[in-house]
C-alpha cells in the first residue's frame, strides 16, 4: 500500500513539473505590442555644426514588443523598443534651420519582481543602439553630422495596476541609463571629406560612459480600455548628450504620446488570441 502511495505521489509531482514547464512554454508565446505617435519639443546642440542651440517641434513614433522568456524560471521578460524621431528646429534669431532625425532601438531583459497582484518592479540590462543625422542648412563645408552610437545600459520599470471604481488602469514608469559604449565622432575641425576620401581620420570611435555621455531616457504611460480597444497615453523625456573629441552635442526631447495596445497569443498557422491576465508580461 505504501509503495502504491509513493508511486502515485511521484507521478503527481512529475505531472506537476511537466505542467509547469508547459505553462512556461505557453507563457513565452503571449506578446504585448503597442504603437504610439507623439509630438513635442526638441532642443538640439551640435558644436560641430553650430555653437548655438536650436529649438523647435518634434514628432516621434514608438513601437514596443514585450513577452516573457524561459530564463530564470520564466521570471524574465524581453522588451523590444523601436523609436523614430524627427525635429525641425531654428536658432535663437530665427535665421537658420536645422533638421534632426534619429532611430533608436533597445533590447532589454528584465527580471520581474512581483510584489503583489497590482505591483511589479522590473530591472535588468539593455542594449541601446542609435543612428541618424543632423543637418544645418546654413553650413556649406560641413552641413551635416552623422550620429552613430551604442551602449550597454541599465533599465528599470515599475508597473502598477489599479481601478477607479470598476474602471481598470495600468500605470508604467521606465528609465534607461547608458553605462558603457562607443560613439562615432569627427575630431574638432575635421571634415568628413578628410575622414572618408583622404583617409586622414583620427580617433573617430571613442569610448563613452557616464563621464562623457550622461544620458537618460524616461517614459511614463497609462493604459485604459475604451470599449474593446486598449488605449495608451504617455510622456517621453529623452535626454541625450555627449562631449567627445572636444565637441559637444545634445538632443533634449519632450513628447506626449498616444496610441493603442494589442495582446496576442502566437500560434503558428492559427489566429491570435487575447492574452489572459495571469501570464501577461506587462
Amino acid at each position: 500500500m505504501k509503495k502504491r502511495l509513493l508511486t502515485l505521489w511521484f507521478a503527481l509531482l512529475a505531472c506537476a513539473g511537466l505542467g509547469a514547464q508547459e505553462d512556461s512554454l505557453y507563457a513565452t508565446r503571449y506578446v504585448m505590442r503597442s504603437f504610439l505617435f507623439g509630438a513635442g519639443h526638441a532642443n538640439v546642440l551640435d558644436t560641430y555644426l553650430s555653437p548655438l542651440e536650436y529649438e523647435g517641434p518634434e514628432v516621434r513614433l514608438m513601437y514596443e514588443n514585450m513577452r516573457m522568456t524561459k530564463l530564470l524560471g520564466g521570471n524574465v521578460s524581453a522588451q523590444n523598443l523601436l523609436q523614430v524621431n524627427f525635429s525641425y528646429t531654428k536658432n535663437p534669431a530665427q535665421t537658420a534651420r536645422m533638421y534632426s532625425g534619429i532611430i533608436n532601438w533597445n533590447y532589454a531583459l528584465h527580471y520581474q519582481f512581483r510584489i503583489n497582484e497590482q505591483l511589479k518592479i522590473l530591472a535588468g540590462p539593455m542594449l541601446d543602439l542609435n543612428g541618424g543625422c543632423i543637418y544645418n542648412e546654413r553650413n556649406s563645408n560641413n552641413p551635416a553630422q552623422a550620429k552613430a552610437y551604442g551602449s550597454l545600459a541599465a533599465s528599470g520599470m515599475l508597473i502598477y495596476k489599479f481601478r477607479i471604481k470598476c474602471y481598470p488602469f495600468i500605470l508604467r514608469y521606465q528609465a534607461n541609463l547608458p553605462l558603457a559604449g562607443a560613439m562615432f565622432s569627427p575630431e574638432y575641425g575635421e571634415s568628413y571629406y578628410e575622414i572618408f576620401s583622404l583617409g586622414n581620420g583620427g580617433k573617430n570611435v571613442r569610448f563613452t560612459s557616464l563621464h562623457n555621455n550622461p544620458s537618460l531616457r524616461q517614459m511614463l504611460t497609462l493604459d485604459f480600455p475604451i470599449n474593446r480597444i486598449k488605449m495608451r497615453i504617455g510622456y517621453v523625456c529623452d535626454i541625450q548628450q555627449a562631449k567627445v573629441n572636444n565637441l559637444k552635442t545634445h538632443v533634449y526631447s519632450h513628447n506626449f504620446m498616444i496610441g493603442f495596445v494589442r495582446n496576442f497569443y502566437i500560434l503558428k498557422g492559427k489566429n491570435k488570441l487575447s492574452m489572459p491576465n495571469n501570464v501577461t508580461p506587462y
